[in-house]
C-alpha cells in the first residue's frame, strides 16, 4: 500500500499523464569500463541532461550532488540506486553478488538527497541462485524503511542470458522468464517495476499485467536509433508508462536531443518516425 509521502514523491517523477522518461547514469558502481563510455564527465553529462529536460535523472549517491545542487524548482527528480553488485563484467567471477549500499541504513542518503525514488535490482541469472537470493534479501530489507519513510521503491527485475552468449551477461528477452520475475517483484512490494524488453515486442502487455503498478522498459546496451524508436514505440503502445534509458541516452553523439525525441514520444504520442526527425532536427 503506497502512502500519501510516497506518491508526494512520485508527483515529481512522473508527469500529470502518470508517465516518465528516466535518464540513468548510475552504470559507474558496477565496475565496469564499457559503462563509463559517455560518462567520462558526469557534471558535463548531467548537466547537458537537465537542459533537455527529462522527467528523472538516475544516480548513485556520490554523483547526486551534482543534480541537487542546481538551483531552480523545474528540474529532473533524483532517483537513486541503493544497490551494488558484479553481474556485468566480462568474466564470471569466483564470487558473485549483489549488496546494498548502505547496510545500516539502506535509503539514508536517498532521504538526505531528497530522491523522488530509489531503485534495486532483482536479478536472474543461469547458474547463480544466490545472486537472486541475495536480491531477494535487499529487498526485503528496503521494504519495510521504504514504507517507514515513505520511498518509493523502484526494482528492477533483471533476466540476463549466461555469460558466454557474447562475452558479459546478456538481457534475455525470453517472457517466460521475464513475466514471473516482474510478477514476483510485484510480490515483494514494487512501487515501480523497470522491466527488461521482451524479445516481442506484442508479447508485452504481459508484463504489464503481471506488474500492477506502472512499468518502465529498461534499455540494456546501445542499439541503432531508428529501430530503438521503433521499438520503444511499440512498447509505449502496449502499457508501458515510460523508459528508463541510460546508454541509448549517453553514449549517442547528441544525448540532449534524444532525450527530447523520448519525451515526446513518452509525453506526446510522437511516433517513430517523428521521434527520429527531432533527434536528427539539431543533430
Amino acid at each position: 500500500m503506497m502512502f500519501l509521502s510516497s506518491k508526494v514523491r512520485l508527483n515529481r517523477m512522473f508527469n500529470a499523464s502518470g508517465k516518465c522518461l528516466d535518464v540513468a547514469v548510475d552504470h559507474g558502481v558496477f565496475n565496469e569500463y564499457g559503462f563509463l563510455d559517455g560518462l567520462e564527465n558526469m557534471d558535463e553529462v548531467i548537466g547537458q541532461l537537465v537542459e533537455a529536460g527529462p522527467d528523472a535523472i538516475q544516480t548513485n549517491y556520490g554523483q547526486s550532488d551534482i543534480l541537487q545542487r542546481i538551483p531552480g524548482k523545474s528540474k529532473p527528480a533524483l532517483v537513486m540506486r541503493v544497490d551494488v553488485g558484479n553481474p556485468y563484467n566480462a568474466q564470471t567471477h569466483k564470487v558473485m553478488f549483489s549488496a546494498l549500499q548502505n547496510e545500516e541504513e539502506p535509503i539514508l542518503e536517498a532521504l538526505r538527497m531528497d530522491a523522488s525514488c530509489i531503485v534495486v535490482n532483482l536479478l536472474l541469472l543461469p547458474g547463480e541462485p544466490d545472486l537472486l537470493r541475495l536480491s531477494i534479501k535487499n529487498i526485503s530489507r528496503l521494504r519495510g524503511v521504504c514504507e517507514k519513510y515513505g520511498m518509493p521503491m523502484m526494482i528492477e527485475p533483471l533476466v540476463m542470458k549466461g555469460n558466454d552468449a557474447r562475452g558479459g551477461y546478456q538481457v534475455d528477452g525470453n517472457k517466460s522468464l521475464i513475466v514471473p520475475l516482474v510478477r514476483q517483484a510485484r510480490e515483494l512490494g514494487a512501487d515501480i517495476i523497470k522491466a527488461d524488453p521482451t524479445d516481442h515486442v506484442e508479447d508485452y502487455h504481459e508484463v504489464i499485467a503481471a506488474a500492477r503498478c506502472p512499468v518502465l522498459v529498461r534499455g540494456g546496451g546501445k542499439s541503432d536509433l531508428p529501430e530503438l524508436f521503433r521499438k520503444s514505440h511499440g512498447l509505449l503502445q502496449q502499457g508501458a508508462m515510460g523508459l528508463v534509458y541510460g546508454r541509448n541516452v549517453y553514449q549517442h553523439p547528441n544525448p540532449a536531443q534524444i532525450v527530447k525525441a523520448f519525451m515526446a514520444m513518452i509525453h506526446e504520442d510522437a511516433t517513430p518516425e517523428q521521434a527520429l526527425a527531432i533527434y536528427q532536427n539539431e543533430n
